[in-house]
């Protein structure tokens, strides 16, 4: 169920509008444009969410067809991606985070476009506010500024003897007011709790030896990683560099842990669907995702208790 719930939730909203019943019995397809950052890096998303549209009828080289789109990486891609999906014609466009939203958001006024996890759609500009996101966007939205306090305070609560914690950030990955506005949050936070933070940036997977680096000869004894898609997909590399600098991590997604991490702070991508009804159930009352609301996600998830382990430096 886990492995469904999320592209369930997502997908029941994607095709029912543009899609009414008579169309799965006719001949033609569902046309559905997916826009990633990476598709080779995290297989498991789009196998889950084929999943969900086979449990809503779609299935691929029946009554469905994808146009994928990765941008392999590298997020200047995404205009012309986006550009090539509506082109194509597709029926929406679906896309798995912020950056290939923005773009598709960009490249079309009137294909609807439903982003998987957006850090935070309002500050970002993807929609106007949750409850009616006005346009042709609407998605999940998890909140992202407030969960790097959460992460610092439970990094705090599971390693009390912490007293300066690296941050590790990607520039540029969500857009300004987003990025600010969680910087600021972790700063915030970090006086409440008595440490001192370390920001460091890596603006590809290159940068990754020379910011651990950094970590050491600033004697950082714990690490919090803040959002961005570049980072999910290294998410492996990030666990095994944290390991051998023996540095405590806290990560803003579960798959964390299936990559070795010990804890992470929010649900996993798969499982990020305790959404509200509405996310998914809207599309089929209403032809706009303009009134269909948006959903927001902030909630922790423990992997083997309902707190975090306690650890010391």
């Amino acid at each position: 169920m886990k492995r469904r719930t999320f592209m369930a939730t997502l997908t029941g909203g994607i095709v029912v509008a543009p899609f009414a019943a008579e169309a799965q019995q006719a001949a033609q397809a569902a046309r559905i444009g997916y826009l990633a950052a990476n598709l080779a890096a995290s297989p498991h998303l789009q196998e889950a969410f084929l999943l969900g549209l086979r449990d809503l009828g779609y299935v691929q080289g029946r009554n469905l067809v994808i146009e994928y789109r990765s941008a392999e990486g590298k997020l200047e891609r995404f205009p012309a991606l986006a550009a090539e999906l509506v082109a194509l014609k597709v029926d929406v466009i679906v896309a798995a985070s912020t950056p290939p939203a923005l773009a598709a958001k960009h490249a079309t006024r009137t294909i609807p476009v439903v982003f998987a996890a957006a850090a935070d759609a309002v500050a970002s500009g993807l929609v106007t506010n949750l409850a009616r996101p006005g346009g042709n966007v609407t998605g999940l939205s998890f909140l992202a500024p407030e969960l790097v306090g959460k992460c610092l305070e439970q990094l705090k609560q599971a390693v009390p003897g912490v007293s300066r914690i690296a941050v590790l950030s990607h520039p540029g990955a969500l857009g300004g007011r987003t990025e600010r506005d969680m910087l600021k949050g972790a700063e915030v936070t970090a006086r409440g709790l008595a440490v001192r933070l370390q920001f460091l940036e890596a603006r590809g997977p290159d940068d990754f030896d020379k910011a651990f680096s950094e970590m050491t000869r600033g004697r950082a004894d714990a690490l919090t990683v803040l959002t961005s898609i570049m980072l999910f997909d290294e998410r492996r590399r990030l666990v095994d560099l944290a390991a051998k600098k023996r540095l405590p991590a806290v990560y803003p997604w579960r798959e964390g842990v299936d990559a070795g991490a010990l804890w992470p702070m929010a649900r996993t991508f798969l499982t990020c669907t305790a959404a509200p009804p509405p996310m998914w159930t809207g599309f089929s009352r209403v032809q706009s995702p303009a009134t269909c609301p948006s959903s927001s996600q902030l909630s922790s998830s423990w992997s083997s208790t309902s707190r975090p382990p306690r650890l010391s430096v």
